[in-house]
């Protein structure tokens, strides 16, 4: 089970992250409106950081989203928003890095509008749908994605929790091209710091119970 650690900005903070909690990814978010945002001064100092960074982008332009792939390091694109997919198509021509599509969940998800983008992501995050696009603490009826129809991984993400763990490895029974978990708001102290003890206890939580199912 794959861990993301998402809307992480303070320097002290990833450095304690990092070291205490080693998560597969971490989330940098650089959409302007988020409380969370990462503004370009924050370059230098986390492009270096021994992790592997995602960057969130709404809407964003490719060239943006390029610029910010090399300023930042990133390791991976997190795209929310009605990127088509011909934008995803020619992005992943132009960066190594991942490229993640966000699907933005309702009361259903219509399977057939994710075909396309299939051969050009390389997995799928599925989010509580919001006007914030994200980081809402919201969580979505997990039931849609039963019926989840493709071969490849996705992420799950909206209003995990410490206490989401065995819900999320009952869910990866049931469905195992899931994963890994997002996790953000619900483990923060202040937008944009996190309470690592609560990410610890959580990825705890989760390898006792992989280990022990």
């Amino acid at each position: 089970m794959e861990l993301k650690v998402c809307g992480m900005r303070e320097p002290d903070n990833i450095r304690h992250l990092i070291s205490e909690v080693a998560p597969d990814w971490m989330g940098l978010i650089f959409y302007p409106k988020s409380p969370r945002y990462v503004s370009d001064e924050k370059a230098d100092e986390l492009k270096g950081k021994p992790v592997k960074k995602v960057g969130v982008f709404v809407n964003e332009s490719e060239t943006e989203i390029l610029r910010k792939i090399d300023q930042f390091g990133l390791s991976a694109i997190q795209l929310h928003g009605n990127k088509s997919v011909e934008f995803v198509k020619d992005l992943s021509g132009k960066t190594v890095a991942e490229l993640w599509k966000v699907v933005s969940v309702g009361d259903e998800i219509d399977w057939e509008s994710l075909e396309g983008y299939l051969p050009f992501v390389t997995k799928f995050l599925f989010d509580t749908a919001t006007a914030a696009h994200g980081g809402s603490g919201k969580r979505f009826n997990w039931k849609v994605l039963e019926t989840y129809p493709f071969d490849k991984g996705f992420l799950l993400s909206g209003g995990l929790d410490g206490e989401s763990a065995e819900e999320v490895l009952a869910l990866q029974q049931q469905i195992p091209q899931l994963q890994g978990v997002d996790l953000n708001s619900k483990f923060e102290d202040a937008p944009g710091v996190k309470n690592i003890e609560k990410l610890k206890n959580f990825k705890s939580l989760l390898i006792y119970k992989e280990t022990n199912n």
